[in-house]
């Protein structure tokens, strides 16, 4: 009998193509269409969002010949995506909804959907890979990069845990974009050319301060710009007892910059931001350099190489450190050496971990630009994610 496999079929090409390898290899594959969000507020509606992606999986599916369901799971995705991304903000701190939506919707609320399907797997049109060894007879599942650089996707999927990919198939992860498309105008596929979707996962291209607005106040405050050649005070050494201040954030008081003019929230800004500043006049464009939500007051400073946009280590609290490798989960006083980016499509960076009583610290051979609390630092050994964490400043 053949293995079921339940896809989530988004109306996409990635996901279709997904659909299609897999009815190809033998399996009985039920698409399965995710609903997420209903509300439009802030949606820029060109890029707008489910109503017309059930079309295009409802054709592929008929033209697929496979089982075709559609499950309205807006509701927890509200309370855990939504909700927190709102909580997030509201801190002064920028989360990432699409980790999010991965870990807590399509690997979590999702699968259990599926099980009423019995599936042997569930599939993504994601583009990264799976490989299982077993190590001391146990099964160990290492989640890969996927092949092509351009669409390489492992670092959204980087809270995933050994359960979720011992569940899971990635039927894309060996091919290119291009190779895509190509199979899916092949097989005549309604999704072929049909565009990539944008910004927040499930929701569309939004206009983030408008979207905001739905729960988040605007808030007059002022902008301070601190100059470029202000004194950093930054201890060198990286030894266990200053890694705490050596990974900290740069803090500015309003007595150390110019007043240059006004914003509405500082919550709706984040490190390395240009957009939405309003300030003109200067000789370089602005960029936020920091955030001060308690004061609501934005600091800023001129320039793509203000040495404020670049840090050389983060923190990441007890609580929030995943390992998707158990095995390799490190010990209070244990340093490693791994690759680590904090964005996606971030090219990956030397770094050095630092596993510590108060959380793991994490230091970079080159600063980095624009490390923002909130967002997820992920660690690679190779092309394999190892683990990840949200960075808590």
């Amino acid at each position: 009998m053949a293995k079921r496999v339940v896809v989530g079929l988004s109306g996409g090409v990635d996901s279709s193509v997904a659909a299609y390898l897999l009815r190809e290899q033998g399996y009985e594959v039920i698409g399965l269409f995710m609903i997420n969000w209903h509300d439009k507020t802030g949606v820029i509606d060109a890029d707008c969002p489910w109503d017309e992606d059930v079309v295009f999986a409802q054709l592929v599916a008929k033209k697929l010949g496979i089982e075709f369901h559609v499950v309205d799971l807006s509701e927890p995705y509200r309370a855990r995506v939504i909700d927190y991304m709102f909580s997030e903000y509201q801190k002064g701190r920028t989360p990432n909804p699409d980790v999010l939506c991965n870990r807590e919707i399509k690997f979590d609320a999702f699968l259990k959907v599926a099980e009423q399907y019995k599936p042997d797997y569930v599939a993504t049109g994601h583009y990264c890979k799976k490989k299982t060894t077993v190590t001391g007879g146990q099964k160990v599942h290492h989640l890969l990069a996927g092949d092509d650089p351009n669409k390489e996707q492992s670092y959204f999927l980087c809270q995933l845990s050994q359960a979720q990919l011992a569940r899971t198939l990635f039927p894309i992860g060996h091919l290119h974009k291009p190779e895509v498309r190509e199979i899916a105008r092949q097989q005549g596929l309604a999704s072929a050319d049909k565009k990539d979707s944008q910004g927040i996962c499930f929701v569309g291209k939004v206009h983030l301060p408008v979207f905001l607005q739905q729960k988040l106040k605007a808030r007059e405050g002022n902008i301070f710009e601190i100059p470029a050649g202000l004194p950093l005070y930054r201890v060198e050494k990286q030894d266990p007892e200053e890694l705490d201040q050596y990974c900290a954030p740069w803090t500015y008081t309003k007595e150390e910059g110019v007043w240059v003019g006004k914003h509405r929230g500082a919550h709706f800004f984040t490190v390395g931001q240009r957009k939405g500043l309003q300030v003109g006049g200067k000789d370089e464009p602005l960029f936020v350099i920091a955030t001060d939500v308690s004061h609501n007051r934005l600091f800023v400073g001129q320039g793509q190489s203000h040495p404020g946009l670049y840090r050389s280590g983060l923190k990441i609290i007890p609580p929030e450190i995943h390992w998707i490798r158990d095995d390799l989960r490190m010990k209070t006083g244990e340093v490693r050496q791994y690759l680590v980016r904090i964005r996606y499509r971030q090219p990956l960076q030397q770094a050095t971990l630092h596993m510590t009583g108060e959380g793991l610290y994490i230091t970079f051979q080159e600063p980095q630009r624009g490390i923002a609390a909130g967002q997820f630092a992920a660690w690679y050994e190779g092309d394999e994610v190892v683990g990840s964490g949200v960075i808590n400043r």
